[in-house]
């Protein structure tokens, strides 16, 4: 009889001997890609104000009042934060500052007729990646001044405060050089080439904040991996 072609029961230990050493090898590329996107990710926010308006609902017009609003606070910072400004002068105004700006927007509810209360806070607060022109910002937690309307269930709206990312016109797809060069002296080298450059000449950083994004949430994907080079 001939034998079945295939592994033989001495060529398993070393098969699943393989399979381990594979899955501690992409298990530690994992962490330490997860742990260089955490880190970075800390960096910049440690560097970056954004700001974040939440709407009381979808409504066209709770929509409309959260743009107004919006306007009233980039308004007021824009007269109180220049290019001059670092971070902890930005960081002590808002914190100065505070129940003026909420006072502002409460002011600009109520011009609408309005009764919702507004609550502003600076904190730590999840972001998506988002593109401001030729600047984009990987997803994560960054510091920064959130208004919440009303019952904060609509739709959001965000930028970055500081540095006055907000305060340009980045519609056009470039982000003017005076800002640039105020966001590069606020970042490391490494942070303002990744954030203002591609990965490579073919691929959009954008590409590379989607993998730190992959890797952020492949935990699980390795946890099931080992279930199954390990399971019954």
């Amino acid at each position: 009889m001939i034998k079945k072609m295939g592994f033989n029961s001495k060529s398993r230990p070393a098969m699943k001997l393989t399979s381990c050493i594979l899955a501690v090898l992409i298990f530690i590329s994992i962490m330490i890609c997860n742990s260089y996107s955490d880190e970075f990710n800390k960096e910049l926010s440690d560097n970056i104000i954004r700001l974040h308006v939440i709407a009381n609902s979808d409504s066209e017009e709770d929509q409309a009042l959260k743009r107004s609003v919006r306007d009233i606070v980039l308004k007021y910072m824009k007269e109180n934060l220049t290019l001059d400004s670092n971070l902890d002068e930005a960081k002590s105004i808002l914190k100065r500052d505070m129940d003026k700006i909420t006072a502002l927007a409460k002011e600009e509810v109520l011009r609408w007729g309005k009764d919702y209360p507004v609550k502003s806070t600076l904190g730590n607060y999840p972001f998506p990646t988002k593109a401001y022109g030729d600047i984009a910002l990987p997803a994560g937690n960054y510091q920064a001044l959130r208004i919440v309307i009303g019952t904060g269930e609509g739709a959001n709206w965000w930028c970055v405060l500081f540095p006055p990312l907000c305060f340009v016109d980045a519609t056009h797809g470039t982000v003017p050089d005076d800002v640039k060069q105020k966001l590069k002296s606020c970042l490391s080298e490494d942070e303002y080439d990744i954030v203002t450059s591609p990965t490579s000449e073919d691929v959009p950083v954008k590409v590379k904040f989607k993998l730190m994004e992959v890797f952020k949430g492949s935990k699980m994907k390795v946890s099931s991996f080992f279930k199954k080079v390990f399971g019954k």
